[in-house]
């Protein structure tokens, strides 16, 4: 797939290096998502939407643009859904302008750009949290990007940060060493993942003379190199106005918005390096000394296919630690408004996307591979298309290959069918549309289209053609460019490792840190650098949320409906008691492997019907168990809703579990465990939640080979039959429907779905803290970072304390630019890329932990200061100044969530799974907001213990020879 719709797949495919806000894992079986932003920019497909024909969608046409005087481009968009509004300023610099030597330097200026200004000398991490922002930032091949999310009347405090650092920020020497650290530590977690190490490796082949095949977070040894000097002089080159693009999306009025822009940012001076007002203008800038000479193409300097090398006869192997098999082809294309891409991202969908697809059907329902994933990338100069496909270390990559290769020439030869050219639109288009609904996803459309193709109608323009793609043209376009001698093939030969315990169960004398504090700045100082917020609320849109329909069919299944019509698609959510808390000890993953089986078949129809039914209509609907219960997860069109249903139903009540389909989950199920194994976030979690939890407790429980290969088809079957119930089950549908209708189809679909005695339950065993300190480090080699867990046993959600817990954890770690562990461990120490803490309070149990990336040899000091912080607030509590700018964080990144209908549908669900009111929707600022300061401090008091903690960090063998402390 392409820039605009590669983000919709599983995996990623085109580097975007960013400053990571949130990482809310969930400690379970399952594995959580990776942390590091390794995803492609996401464009919106709007959301002010007036009709349900996707062929009649226009994007764009409620865009207003605007340059100023001084070259910014400003893309206004009103969506008055929410009482929401995105700012984006989008840089046209990314890792394309540079060259070896100084690759990865715009990454290492997009961190600096939190580092303060020289009117607000403090963290800006700290200050768009303040004002409740969803904020982050990313770095990419064609440019740099900043975003904030925010309640429509903090839209001037955004704008007014976004000109201040623009124009002033910081960029002394002391910032930059802290700061070069902690990129060094976010560059070796990209390094951890063999399918990161082997795409740089094919990319540098691919692209040798061209500054798209070097990395975009660059290496280490060149980030080492950096002086102040360097990032100041490219701050100046490419940070102005006449380089930048911002992007307001939301609930705002234009004309007023327009007059704030140029009161705020008119008066930010131009280039003096640019004399060329056009769209082109930034073809004349000027390169800094550093980036001459260097033998890699960099800004200005035109590119075609032909300049990427040409394929070489052997494929490019690494053979190194790790667990999966990985073969991966590359070939090139031509740039993002190229008349080929609509083709070419059809053909893709058509080769590798869902069950029915070429790729799938040939290597992974085979059982030649475990997966098999493509993405057309699209960039302002050039592309590539990327195959990659993963199978166990015993599998014949030559017969692999073979098949690939005879799949795509038999496209070339006996074309496609009508059946799979009409499938694959609707696939892309309905991702399109269902992936990006909220406001920070359209602002993205406009930032990207803007920036990478120099329209911002491109996606307009990219779906009309996508619409008149003929057979023909795909089987022209698999020709052209796909062809056996174009592509550069690498493959990674895992040399297969295990982790291994080496630490014991100790308590590790104290490393004394002098902190600085809980910030280089004090809250108390802070306070005075954050912008004024809007309080005039009269031009603002009065819009409340509706609280959900509820009603309970007489089988006991609860079901809540929210309809809105604000866009024509389909949010479905629901939880069923299932999880793998219910799993024998013996056979840990028997509830995985339910749920990978719902779709392989029912009483009626095959698992390639089953998912035919869906992706005709480009539909989703996934499962996925985890410690307590199944999570289900649904999208569509609002048109394809009785679709989605249908098939929900099918699957839950008649599935039949084919012995053939359960020795392919099997098989790909114990492919991920290797990777798990593989993996230090993984295995760090696992040892974690089995250094707290005693045997035979269901959170010790976790999938191995022998449990895995000890379930057979009758287990299943059981399970299935004694867990599956709509008495433990919610539902919750949030879109574009008629609720009496929808109530009408549920009621038909689930009504006959028997129940008989009473739903299985589970003790969850009192667990005390530790005695003393137990410290774990197990060694996952091959690996460049290190993953740490720390914590012991939390509170449940129902206990009183939950929302003094949120508050004191929103203090302590919820966020990594703007908490105490933030500040002190990342900001002042520069020991971590990201650290994070998280009461996951669930219905039955609870954990807290404080989770952290790191340099190997900096893990023990990165805990050292974790528990000595621990301990400062523990003893002294926090200030008052902290719990008022907790409180704003927490009310204002809730009120922003119930923007999103995923987030909206996910605490939806979760309020009614732990047996809340309703009400809870609405009433859960106002409970924020009551916790007071002697609140949180008996909370602090209570629920932090840093002497009574398991702390497990897994990585490098390195870490064994460490003394412990």
């Amino acid at each position: 797939m392409s820039v605009l719709s590669a983000c919709y797949k599983y995996r990623y495919y085109f580097l975007l290096l960013g400053i990571s806000l949130v990482a809310v894992l969930f400690l379970g079986n399952v594995p959580a998502e990776s942390q590091h932003i390794t995803t492609s920019n996401r464009v919106n497909h709007q959301l002010t939407l007036v009709t349900k024909n996707p062929q009649e969608l226009k994007l764009t046409e409620n865009v207003h643009k605007t340059l100023l005087d001084n070259g910014l481009t400003v893309f206004i968009k009103e969506v008055h859904t929410a009482p929401v509004v995105s700012v984006q300023v989008w840089y046209k610099f990314g890792s394309r302008y540079e060259a070896l030597g100084v690759n990865g330097i715009a990454h290492q200026l997009e961190h600096m750009m939190f580092k303060g200004t020289t009117s607000r000398p403090t963290q800006f991490g700290w200050l768009f949290s303040a004002l409740g922002s969803d904020s982050n930032a990313f770095t990419s091949y064609d440019q740099t990007a900043y975003y904030g999310t925010v309640e429509q009347n903090k839209l001037k405090a955004l704008l007014v940060l976004e000109a201040d650092r623009m124009q002033n920020a910081l960029m002394d020497g002391e910032h930059l060493a802290k700061e070069k650290r902690v990129v060094i530590s976010e560059l070796q977690g990209y390094e951890n993942s063999p399918e990161y190490r082997l795409n740089r490796a094919i990319l540098r082949s691919v692209f040798p003379n061209y500054a798209y095949g070097l990395p975009v977070g660059g290496t280490k040894a060149d980030v080492e190199k950096f002086q102040p000097e360097q990032i100041q002089q490219y701050y100046h080159q490419f940070y102005h106005p006449d380089n930048a693009v911002l992007v307001i999306v939301g609930d705002c009025q234009a004309e007023k918005t327009l007059a704030t822009v140029k009161e705020i940012f008119g008066n930010i001076p131009k280039s003096q390096n640019i004399s060329n007002p056009s769209p082109n203008r930034r073809e004349a800038l000027t390169f800094p000394p550093s980036l001459v000479g260097k033998g890699v193409r960099g800004l200005g300097q035109e590119m075609t296919v032909s300049d990427a090398v040409k394929s070489p006869q052997s494929p490019i192997i690494l053979r190194e630690p790790g667990s999966a098999t990985l073969l991966q082809a590359v070939y090139p294309l031509p740039q993002a408004n190229h008349q080929d891409i609509p083709a070419l991202e059809i053909a893709d969908y058509i080769l590798t996307e869902g069950r029915n697809s070429r790729l799938y059907q040939t290597l992974v329902e085979s059982g030649l591979a475990n997966d098999i994933s493509g993405s057309v990338v699209s960039l302002h100069k050039a592309g590539w298309y990327e195959l990659l496909v993963t199978a166990d270390p015993d599998q014949d990559l030559t017969k692999i290959d073979s098949v690939l290769n005879n799949a795509i020439a038999k496209l070339t030869q006996k074309g496609i069918t009508a059946a799979e050219l009409a499938r694959a639109k609707r696939q892309l288009e309905a991702a399109i549309i269902l992936s990006n609904r909220n406001i920070t996803d359209q602002a993205m459309q406009l930032g990207n289209d803007e920036t990478t193709t120099g329209d911002y109608r491109f996606t307009d323009h990219y779906l009309a053609a996508v619409r008149q793609v003929t057979a023909a043209d795909v089987v022209g376009v698999l020709n052209k460019y796909l062809a056996k001698s174009a592509r550069t093939v690498g493959i990674f030969q895992p040399v297969v490792t295990q982790a291994k315990e080496i630490g014991t169960k100790q308590s590790p004398p104290h490393i004394r840190e002098n902190l600085s504090g809980n910030s280089p700045v004090p809250p108390s100082e802070m306070m005075q650098y954050l912008p004024a917020i809007d309080t005039d609320q009269s031009d603002a849109q009065n819009t409340a949320f509706k609280l959900p329909q509820q009603f309970t069919l007489a089988n006991g299944l609860q079901v809540l409906l929210l309809s809105d019509r604000s866009t024509p698609t389909i949010t479905l959510s629901g939880h069923i008691k299932a999880g793998t808390e219910f799993d024998p000890g013996e056979q840990a993953g028997l509830a995985m492997l339910v749920t990978d089986g719902l779709m392989s078949g029912t009483k009626t129809k095959n698992a390639s019907t089953l998912a035919k039914a869906l992706e005709d209509r480009g539909a989703t609907l996934d499962f996925a168990a985890y410690r307590n219960g199944v999570q289900i997860e649904g999208n569509s069109l609002a048109e394809d809703l009785p679709v989605l249903i249908k098939t929900l139903a099918d699957a839950l009540k008649n599935s039949t579990f084919p012995q053939k389909e359960l020795e392919l989950n099997r098989q790909q199920a114990l492919t991920d465990l290797k990777s798990d194994l593989d993996n230090p976030a993984e295995v760090a979690k696992r040892i974690f939640l089995q250094s707290i939890y005693p045997k035979k407790h269901p959170l010790h429980q976790f999938p191995t080979q022998e449990s895995l290969r000890r379930i057979k088809r009758q287990d299943i079957v059981a399970f299935q039959s004694k867990y599956y119930r709509p008495d433990t089950m919610v539902l919750v549908v949030v879109g574009d429907f008629d609720p009496d209708k929808v109530r009408s189809l549920i009621q038909a679909e689930f009504g006959n779905w028997r129940v008989s005695g009473q739903a299985p339950s589970i003790e969850y065993p009192q667990v005390s803290n530790p005695s003393s300190l137990v410290r774990v480090n197990p060694i996952v080699p091959g690996k460049t970072q290190a993953i740490t867990y720390m914590g012991y046993t939390g509170i449940k959600r129902q206990d009183p304390r939950f929302y003094q817990a949120l508050v004191l954890n929103q203090i302590l770690g919820g966020d990594t630019l703007s908490s105490r562990l933030g500040a002190e461990v990342r900001d002042r120490q520069g020991l971590t890329y990201g650290i994070y803490s998280h009461f996951q309070a669930e219905k039955d149990f609870g954990t807290f932990w404080i989770e952290m990336q790191t340099s190997p040899e900096d893990a023990n000091q990165a805990i050292a200061s974790t528990r000595q912080l621990l301990q400062q607030i523990h003893q002294h509590g926090v200030t008052a100044t902290e719990l008022e700018m907790a409180k704003r964080t927490l009310i204002g990144g809730y009120n922003v969530s119930l923007a999103d209908p995923e987030e909206l549908t996910s605490n939806i669900l979760m309020n009614q799974v732990y047996g809340l009111d309703k009400t809870e929707l609405h009433t859960y600022t106002q409970k924020i907001q009551q916790v007071t300061l002697d609140d949180v401090n008996q909370a602090a008091r209570e629920l932090l213990h840093p002497d009574q903690i398991v702390v497990v960090t897994a990585g490098p063998a390195m870490l064994a020879s460490q003394s412990v402390r």
